[in-house]
């Protein structure tokens, strides 16, 4: 493919005759990473803290790790909150932590189990997802792979390739709008 026709689709924003499609992807894509730890509810750590560790014991990275992995990756709370999150439980009487291999273990104290098996009941903050309710993993995804699609297009396809997936793409447009539309 000539440099000519890659330039006008391919290059980064403000680049000389660049079509700025870069910056509406990275959009895009900014708009569908947001991570659902930004939406939870105010407690929802420590709900999901006091879950694991009713489990078994845990160092505070398998906790994130556990969090992340149970969320189906929607859900990763930064050390910046699981951290602190476990030192007020500690300092509650509800953990304790027993260091080994320059690692802190927590576990749950006799408290902390009563407490846990109390909330217990409850649903577990990951299966619950955010306060906006109905939005799974799965859309935002799907989203993202159409757009390195797009991406792939742009920088290598022919203009009558490109021609046919703005094609595609209107369409499918056209049919999201659609679903929406449905009662």
């Amino acid at each position: 493919m000539n440099g000519s026709f890659t330039a006008g689709y391919g290059s980064k924003p403000g680049g000389p005759g660049g079509f700025p499609i870069w910056e509406a992807f990275d959009q895009f894509k900014d708009l569908f990473d947001q991570r659902l730890s930004t939406r939870m509810a105010r407690g929802d750590v420590r709900a999901a803290v006091l879950a694991l560790l009713a489990e078994k014991p845990m160092h505070g990275y398998q906790i994130i790790q556990e969090i992340e992995e149970r969320s189906d990756g929607a859900w990763k709370p930064s050390p910046g909150s699981v951290y602190p999150t476990l030192q007020l439980l500690a300092d509650e009487g509800l953990i304790a932590a027993e260091e080994s291999g320059g690692r802190k273990t927590y576990s749950l104290t006799e408290t902390g189990r009563a407490e846990a098996e109390a909330a217990g009941e409850k649903t577990a903050p990951w299966e619950t997802g955010s306060k906006d309710s109905g939005r799974t993993p799965e859309l935002p995804k799907a989203g993202v792979k159409l757009a390195q699609a797009v991406g792939q297009v742009a920088r290598g396809g022919t203009p009558e390739q490109v021609a046919q997936a703005v094609e595609v793409l209107d369409e499918a447009r056209r049919r999201i709008y659609s679903i929406l539309a449905q009662d």
